[in-house]
């Protein structure tokens, strides 16, 4: 259980919040459409969903660029299921899928409806690993900017979850201690080991099936929030 009193509510965006796998899907389908490619958007959804977690573990810790992240989860999906685009397409692809994804504002189920139950008790705030450019542009798109005090990226932050700097970053951004905040996200690793580490609290929402564990509370609905909160 989590120890009150508890003022602050932090959260991840994407896969917690705003519906990345729906979103992302729908963007490509349209480009695909757009640059006049032949691709089966199920085929390559099915190798590219657990390939961009991947390719974001490995830039979230440091192994990869921005730049390699956007080329190089195309390029491998596109050699597996052995197409042939060229790197000229693939780079046109990859900074069309950047400009047109935000414009997609499918939210996780319940999500609207429990930020309008916690805004009424709570101080919220985002902490994301997302491109700032990006992650602004969805919350403006999908309506929820304003339930937000402040929002902590790791391009401003100049660091990646985990590493404690950017949670340090938005606990000194939220005046608050750090006992008196929790994380809510859906990554194990970046988001809950991340806040633990500088003693923030932590409901893990398991929306990738990890592994039963003891870290902390688990949630598989955003609904169940209110069961701590």
């Amino acid at each position: 259980m989590l120890k009150k009193p508890i003022t602050d509510i932090f959260f991840d965006l994407d896969h917690t919040l705003w519906d990345f796998e729906r979103n992302s899907a729908l963007t490509y389908q349209q480009l695909f459409q757009d640059f006049d490619l032949e691709v089966d958007l199920g085929h390559f959804l099915e190798h590219y969903v657990p390939l961009n977690l991947l390719f974001w573990k490995a830039f979230r810790e440091g192994r990869i660029s921005k730049e390699k992240l956007r080329y190089e989860r195309l390029k491998t999906v596109f050699d597996r299921m052995e197409l042939r685009v060229s790197d000229r397409q693939i780079n046109y692809l990859s900074e069309a899928y950047i400009e047109n994804l935000s414009l997609h504002t499918h939210l996780l189920p319940n999500c609207m409806e429990i930020l309008e139950y916690l805004h009424k008790g709570y101080k919220m705030h985002i902490i994301t690993n997302g491109f700032e450019e990006v992650q602004t542009r969805k919350l403006l798109n999908s309506g929820i900017a304003h339930f937000f005090r402040t929002v902590v990226n790791s391009d401003r932050a100049g660091v990646k979850k985990p590493d404690p700097r950017i949670f340090h970053m938005a606990i000194e951004a939220a005046g608050i201690q750090p006992q008196s905040g929790v994380m809510i996200g859906d990554s194990l690793e970046a988001d809950i080991q991340g806040a633990r580490a500088v003693g923030l609290q932590a409901l893990h929402f398991n929306v990738h099936k990890d592994p039963d564990h003891g870290v902390c509370p688990v949630i598989l609905d955003l609904e169940q929030i209110k069961q701590y909160l």
